[in-house]
C-alpha cells in the first residue's frame, strides 16, 4: 500500500480527485491515513479491501491501476494460477465498462500480461520504461500497459 501511497499522492498533487486507495491491511491503511493527513490532502478515500474477495460496495471505477499488487498475487506459492483468475474477475467487476486499467509489472512481460487479461481487455498502450543491455540483447525489467475494459 504504501508504495501506491505515493502515487496516490502524487495524483492528488496534480489535481486529480475521487481517488481510493485499498489494502487488506488495516494497518497499511491506518498508516497511510496518517500520511495523507499529515499532507493536507482530503481528496483520498482509503479503504480495507482485499481485492480477491471484494465486498459489494467497491464498484464504479473509471481507472484502475495497479503497481506491484498483481505481482504480489502471482507469487503467492497457493494457487497462484487462481488467484490470478480471481484477480481479473475483480478488476472486471470494479471497473466500468471502457474504463482504463493500468498495470506496471516487474515480474510478467508484455506478452503475458497481455495473455493473462486477453478476457474483458484490450491493450491501449504499452507505455515506455527504462530498457538494458547485455551480452548483445537489450529488453526491459519492467512492463508499463494500459488497458480497456471491454
Amino acid at each position: 500500500m504504501l508504495q501506491c501511497l505515493i502515487l496516490e499522492l502524487e495524483m492528488a498533487k496534480f489535481g486529480f480527485s475521487d481517488i481510493t486507495g485499498i489494502d487488506y491491511s488495516p494497518s497499511a491503511i491506518q498508516l497511510s491515513g496518517s500520511i495523507i493527513e499529515k499532507e493536507g490532502l482530503s481528496n483520498i478515500k482509503l479503504k480495507v479491501e482485499d481485492f480477491l474477495n471484494l465486498s459489494t460496495k467497491l464498484s464504479g471505477f473509471h481507472v484502475c491501476i495497479d503497481k506491484g499488487t498483481f505481482d504480489a498475487i502471482s507469487l503467492n506459492p497457493d494457487g497462484a494460477a487462481e488467484k490470478r483468475k480471481q484477480y481479473v474477475k475483480s478488476l472486471s467487476r470494479v471497473l466500468d465498462v471502457k474504463g482504463f486499467f493500468l498495470i506496471t509489472s516487474c515480474n510478467w512481460t508484455k506478452e503475458e500480461l497481455l495473455d493473462e487479461f486477453s478476457e474483458g481487455f484490450e491493450l491501449l498502450e504499452e507505455l515506455p520504461t527504462p530498457t538494458f543491455s547485455f551480452g548483445g540483447g537489450s529488453g526491459s525489467s519492467v512492463a508499463a500497459l494500459v488497458f480497456q475494459k471491454t
